[in-house]
């Protein structure tokens, strides 16, 4: 009951408000699978040895992006500080590739994301993306296609400011002058008199993420999917029994037991036919 009344309380907190609330089941989230009904779910969340195809910990989260990243984070934090293990990389996908994740793998943990960069400044309008834009780490600059540099300051003030928005951006703007008499504009800033750019404070964190190595790490979350797969087609577990967060965890811990047994049987009776066939007759 304490539980229900949390997230009732939860969902009248001072943020957007949800789109729809379960009256049975309020720590629920409202969602739905790209063509498919909407319906009030939950999420399960693996941490997985890819090597051996273990469940090495299970957290349940409701169905939104932010709670299943700090799921993420909870089980990799559980992990080392109950088993004393941390791995070196960590495969995952778009939804994870946000900047304060990476920053958070990357300087707080060292551990290495192959995890595709959650990008939105792609243009499908014909001009400039931000990838066409050269980073001058040196002079904390961009160059822009026309040979100009877009700045974040380009005066000295009496009190130094950070130039960091809410949104943990910093803006970098070209000057006036450069992109009025610029035979790119067309192609660059049309809507607007100058150009500029928002980069993330973590942005030295994205860049790491997107390195040749994913490309390998990318087959083998297939490993992961293929778990995700059985707990709904082999389990059965479409639908739970239980109610609240706490429901949900306890039943997505069994199942995350009863297929980690799984794979360990089979892998101890493969074990067991290779020294069965290799003894003389």
């Amino acid at each position: 009951m304490r539980e229900y009344l949390e997230a009732l309380d939860a969902a009248e907190e001072e943020r957007t408000p949800p789109k729809n609330v379960s009256l049975t089941d309020p720590a629920s989230q409202w969602t739905a699978a790209p063509g498919g009904p909407a319906f009030f779910a939950y999420s399960t969340n693996y941490l997985i040895d890819t090597k051996a195809g273990v469940i090495v910990d299970v957290e349940a989260s409701p169905a939104h992006r932010t709670a299943e990243a700090n799921a993420t984070r909870t089980m990799l934090e559980r992990t080392e500080a109950h088993m004393g293990m941390k791995p070196e990389r960590l495969i995952d996908d778009t939804a994870y590739g946000s900047a304060t994740m990476l920053e958070w793998l990357v300087e707080q943990k060292g551990i290495e994301p192959h995890v595709p960069v959650w990008d939105k400044s792609e243009r499908s309008d014909g001009t400039f993306s931000r990838t066409e834009f050269a980073w001058d780490e040196q002079n904390n600059a961009y160059d822009c296609p026309g040979g100009k540099e877009l700045r974040s300051n380009r005066r000295a003030f009496k009190v130094p400011r950070t130039g960091v928005t809410k949104a943990d951006m910093i803006i970098y703007r070209a000057s006036e002058h450069d992109c009025r008499d610029c035979s790119l504009k067309e192609q660059c800033c049309p809507n607007t008199p100058v150009c500029k750019i928002a980069r993330s404070i973590h942005e030295h964190a994205r860049e790491v993420a997107t390195t040749p190595q994913y490309l390998r790490s990318r087959c083998e979350r297939k490993k992961v999917e293929m778990l995700f797969a059985h707990l709904k087609r082999i389990l059965r577990l479409d639908r739970l029994r239980l109610r609240g967060l706490h429901g949900a965890h306890d039943e997505f811990l069994m199942a995350a037991i009863a297929q980690s047994l799984r794979r360990m049987a089979k892998q101890l009776m493969s074990s067991v036919q290779e020294e069965a066939n290799g003894l003389p007759a």
